[in-house]
């Protein structure tokens, strides 16, 4: 099927159960009901965190991206706010058919209407496929960061 056979619109609370488990497919280190609680929240929210999900001719959902407006800094960004890109997943039998350019494409349009003149988004070092997909969208690497953290002992 080509892509133009699928449509791109805004997730509500029809959607969240397809949506949660295209979410799982993506980050599986959750349950379907913790996303489902996390898809709840982001719905009933303000507005700074939205998703789309995609549709096939037959009405099953192929693929969705979900992106937040930022105020904190954004590695790599030199304006406030960023929209930023938290994830995009496309089922494999429909992917290289242009379904994520159309995903990222809303999310931009998105993020322009909110004001942000930068687009961001992150993929974990070892993500080729990741990274490859971002580039294939236009985004080019800023900068690579390894985060550290320390538990603090109390002081009892």
């Amino acid at each position: 099927m080509k892509n133009d056979a699928c449509s791109i619109e805004r997730c509500g609370p029809a959607d969240i159960d397809e949506w949660a488990r295209m979410r799982d497919a993506l980050w599986p280190g959750d349950t379907l009901a913790s996303h489902r609680e996390e898809l709840e929240a982001m719905l009933a929210g303000a507005g700074t965190e939205v998703a789309w999900i995609a549709r096939d001719d037959q009405g099953r959902a192929v693929g969705f991206a979900e992106a937040s407006l930022r105020h904190d800094y954004v590695n790599g960004c030199t304006s406030t706010p960023v929209g930023f890109l938290e994830g995009i997943y496309v089922v494999p039998d429909r992917r290289r058919q242009g379904i994520a350019r159309r995903l990222c494409g809303a999310a931009e349009d998105w993020a322009r209407s909110m004001g942000c003149m930068e687009f961001a988004s992150d993929a974990a070092a070892d993500a080729i496929a990741s990274h490859r997909m971002h580039q294939a969208l236009g985004f080019e690497e800023t900068e690579r960061v390894v985060y550290f953290r320390k538990p603090l002992e109390s002081q009892a």
